[in-house]
């Protein structure tokens, strides 16, 4: 029985080996179609590394700042400081005393003796202390500043500079929905214009193959041994197709790597791609097999009637 199977499977996959190569014209320009499509798969997750990146630099950059006022004791803005540390929403809060932003302050203006002078004149510390808050994720900002807000902080605090940074951090925000909503739509467009292609191609070879199907049942063949071939096929036409796109995606980002490099200071794209070669490639292989097989079996359920 075990023989019976093993001879079986080995006839579908010369089966569909064969029916490659005949129609090799018809799946060279399928394979081609994939390649593209994979390339440009494979392309867009490149540039969402890049943006997720840059975005995530800019994140790092932007937070909000909270300011006392005078009077308001340092144990006070310690006890602000562990609540907020509390949140779920919040990242790392940074204490600004009044001495360490009146020291900040005197070394950015030391070249400006006009406002040294003006502040030597005032006769003392003019300046309020500070938190300077990160959050997990951008979309946080807006709860973080809701809390400071509350009237139980009012007579402590004396602004928030979130309402100030408002309008960028949303853009910012914006930004990282829109490049992710763009990058999932173009995705999904190019593995339906890929399983179009590919389906066409199976359509094509099962009318090329009426003749051969007829006989196989009259003799009484089983259906997955008549479908099976027709399987096989799409998975070499994913198979080919992802080996192909590694092979011309690696130098093509060997060769743009350094531009992007001088462009963008801190991305590596020749470095990403190397230490995750495996799993990039064993994604095209995925993503090329399953839309080999998918064009495949609705083909079959189309056009092959058992």
């Amino acid at each position: 029985m075990k023989e019976k199977i093993l001879t079986a499977l080995k006839r579908v996959i010369k089966s569909g080996l064969n029916s490659f190569w005949r129609n090799r014209w018809i799946s060279t320009a399928t394979i081609g179609v994939m390649v593209i499509t994979l390339g440009l798969i494979t392309g867009l997750f490149l540039i969402s590394v890049v943006a997720g990146s840059i975005l995530s630099d800019l994140e790092d950059k932007v937070d909000i700042s909270v300011y006392f006022k005078l009077e308001t004791p340092a144990s006070d803005i310690l006890k602000i400081k562990s609540e907020l540390e509390g949140l779920s929403d919040v990242k790392g809060v940074e204490y600004v005393s009044r001495e360490e932003a009146l020291a900040k302050f005197q070394e950015g203006h030391q070249n400006n003796p006009l406002i040294i002078k003006s502040l030597e004149e005032l006769g003392g510390n003019p300046l309020e202390a500070s938190l300077n808050i990160r959050a997990k994720v951008i979309d946080d900002y807006e709860s973080v500043a809701s809390f400071l807000e509350s009237s139980r902080f009012a007579g402590l605090v004396d602004t928030v500079n979130y309402r100030q940074n408002q309008k960028v951090i949303e853009k910012l925000s914006s930004i990282l929905a829109t490049v992710r909503r763009s990058g999932l739509a173009a995705i999904l467009v190019l593995a339906i214009v890929a399983v179009l292609v590919t389906f066409n191609t199976i359509r094509i070879t099962i009318y090329s193959l009426r003749e051969e199907i007829g006989v196989m049942r009259l003799v009484g063949a089983s259906n997955w041994y008549i479908r099976g071939p027709f399987i096989v096929e799409g998975i070499l036409h994913g198979l080919a197709a992802s080996l192909l796109t590694t092979i011309i995606f690696y130098p093509s980002v060997l060769f743009v790597s350094p531009k992007v490099s001088a462009f963008l200071s801190g991305i590596d794209l020749a470095v990403y791609f190397k230490n995750n070669f495996f799993q990039i490639f064993l994604l095209q292989t995925l993503v090329g097999v399953a839309l080999g097989v998918i064009s495949s079996l609705i083909a079959m359920r189309r056009y092959l009637k058992i």
